[in-house]
């Protein structure tokens, strides 16, 4: 293999889910058939690197500024969901589950990592809050240590605003049996439980 596909290879292998051999196998089927694989992949990145820009209100990836998610009227302007990264934001959509607006975090608390307080986003939250329209903001945030840590904190700068602030619930999954899920997931199970 010449240098060009060596350094593709080497470029694919840094995306998420893909090693050297899923890379390898990627290159070679964009090289078999370039104009309708490759240049094509290549066209839609040069765009997306062109166009999509983070929102300024809430951090989100898209296009346009506001996202098109802010920017949606129809949307309850009341309730902020606050999560981690954009990847969080897309799995919600996804979902279809949330009907509010969202703010991207941009990371959790880690003083392994040496994430503090100043590197998260959380003046354009509180920005957003003063303006008056929101009254909850849900913290869906990993059950993590530092997904914990974050949202304690998070609940501490949050209370002063008069907001009222809730978490997702955690626990059993859905099709998830007892005997198989860690100690952990329990307990939060049995504290985060609700009357039905």
């Amino acid at each position: 293999m010449g240098p060009e596909v060596d350094h593709l290879i080497s470029l694919l292998s840094k995306l998420p889910g893909m090693g050297p051999r899923s890379a390898r196998r990627a290159a070679l089927k964009m090289l078999q058939q370039p104009q309708s694989r490759m240049l094509p992949l290549a066209a839609a990145l040069a765009e997306a690197a062109r166009a999509v820009r983070p929102c300024a209100d809430c951090g989100n990836l898209d296009s346009q500024d506001p996202c098109s998610i802010c920017a949606d009227r129809q949307r309850d302007r009341s309730v902020i969901c606050v999560v981690e990264g954009v990847g969080d934001l897309w799995a919600l959509e996804r979902a279809r589950v949330h009907h509010g607006l969202y703010h991207v975090l941009g990371g959790t608390l880690s003083a392994l990592s040496g994430v503090g307080p100043e590197d998260l986003a959380l003046p354009g939250l509180l920005t957003r809050i003063a303006e008056g329209d929101v009254t909850e903001v849900i913290l869906a945030l990993g059950a993590t240590v530092e997904g914990a840590a974050t949202a304690h904190w998070l609940t501490d700068q949050l209370r002063p605003t008069g907001v009222r602030v809730t978490r997702v619930g955690q626990g059993v999954p859905m099709g998830g049996a007892l005997d198989v899920l860690d100690d952990g997931t329990l307990a939060a199970a049995l504290r985060t439980r609700s009357a039905t």
